[in-house]
C-alpha cells in the first residue's frame, strides 16, 4: 500500500461537475450538493486504513459544518473489481453504519477523479460559496494514528473560515492516505 500526498491547493479553481449515484439509489451532482457557504468534495472509500482511522471524527465534523452552511459529498472512485471492500454494496453498508449525514456516491469510470486530480484516500477538496477551491489538506495530524495531544482539526477550521470568509487558509498541510486503485489497463 503506498501512501501519497496529493499537491497544494490550487487557489481559485472551479469545482469539476459530476452526476454520481449514491448508496440513496439518488444522482448527486455539483448543483444539488453545494451549500450556501461552500461544499467540501472528498475522496474516500471503504477499506482504506487513513479513512478508517478518522471516520468517526470526520462524519461529526461534516455534521457541525452544515451548520455553518458547508454541504459536503463522498466519492468512492476505487476500482471495486480488485477492491471488493469498495463495492456499492459496502458502500451502503458503510453509510449506514457510520450514520454518514452526507451523500456518498460512486465514480465508477474513475472520471471525477481524475477531473478533480485525486490521487489518495482521503483526499479533500474544499469550495467556497462560489465553487472556487481554498482548501486541500489535511483532516487533522493524527494520519492512520491516534490524534496527538493538541491536536488541531485542520479541516473542519478551514471550512469553517471558507463559510465565514470565502477564502481559505493560506498555509495548508497535505493530507496523506493510500493512493487511489485506478483501472488496471490491459496491454493489446
Amino acid at each position: 500500500m503506498a501512501s501519497l500526498n496529493p499537491p497544494v491547493c490550487n487557489f481559485g479553481q472551479a469545482a469539476s461537475d459530476f452526476n454520481l449515484l449514491g448508496v440513496d439509489g439518488k444522482y448527486h451532482s455539483l448543483a444539488n450538493s453545494a451549500g450556501k457557504n461552500g461544499l467540501l468534495v472528498m475522496f474516500i472509500c471503504n477499506h482504506c486504513p487513513y479513512v478508517k482511522a478518522i471516520k468517526t471524527r470526520l462524519v461529526s465534523d461534516c455534521r457541525e459544518l452544515l451548520k455553518c452552511g458547508i454541504n459536503t459529498i463522498a466519492i468512492q472512485s476505487n476500482d471495486t473489481e480488485n477492491y471488493p471492500d469498495d463495492s456499492y454494496e459496502r458502500m451502503m453498508e458503510e453509510s449506514k453504519v457510520f450514520n454518514f449525514s452526507f451523500p456518498y456516491v460512486l465514480d465508477s469510470t474513475q472520471d471525477i477523479a481524475q477531473a478533480y486530480g485525486a490521487v489518495c484516500t482521503p483526499d479533500f477538496f474544499g469550495f467556497n460559496a462560489d465553487l472556487k477551491l481554498q482548501y486541500r489538506g489535511r483532516f487533522d495530524a493524527a494520519g492512520r494514528g491516534e490524534p496527538p495531544v493538541g491536536n488541531t482539526r485542520d479541516l473542519f477550521n478551514a471550512m469553517k473560515l471558507i463559510s465565514e470568509t470565502s477564502k481559505g487558509p493560506s498555509e495548508q498541510i497535505a493530507s496523506i492516505g493510500c493512493s487511489i486503485k485506478w483501472f488496471v489497463q490491459e496491454s493489446i
